[in-house]
Order: structure tokens, then C-alpha cells, then sequence
């Protein structure tokens, strides 16, 4: 197998239904712009509350994808 390199980001991803659909968002879009998506590692999820409710669901999340290096 050869040798592989690949850069890790972070991202969050947020919806008003749940942390899962949170982590989905920030996936599916960040598949749009970057290729070769290969983990997703979530490290940290919290809510926004207005009124005393959670008004929204957020995760934080480390990705990575092949790196194609530049010349």
C-alpha cells in the first residue's frame, strides 16, 4: 500500500432537530467543495438556548480528506 498524507480540518455544523443532523450538515457540505472525505471525528457538541430551549444543536468536528499537495 502507498504511502498516503492527509489534512485534517475542523468544522461546525449546526440544525434545529439534533446533534446527528448537526453532524450531517457539516458533512454533507463540506463533501460539496472538498474530495476523498475519509473521517469525521466529532469533538464537541453543545446547544443554543433562547427563551430557556434549545433553539439549536451544534458539533464540532475534525475531518479529513487526501491531501493533494501543491508544487
Amino acid at each position: 500500500m502507498p504511502e498516503s498524507v492527509y489534512k485534517v480540518i475542523e468544522l461546525v455544523g449546526t440544525s434545529p432537530e439534533s446533534w446527528e443532523k448537526a453532524t450531517a450538515a457539516a458533512v454533507t457540505l463540506a463533501s460539496k467543495s472538498l474530495r476523498d472525505l475519509r473521517i469525521a471525528e466529532v469533538k464537541e457538541m453543545d446547544v443554543q438556548i433562547e427563551d430557556g430551549k434549545i433553539a439549536s444543536y451544534r458539533t464540532k468536528l475534525k475531518v479529513s480528506f487526501k491531501y493533494e499537495g501543491g508544487g
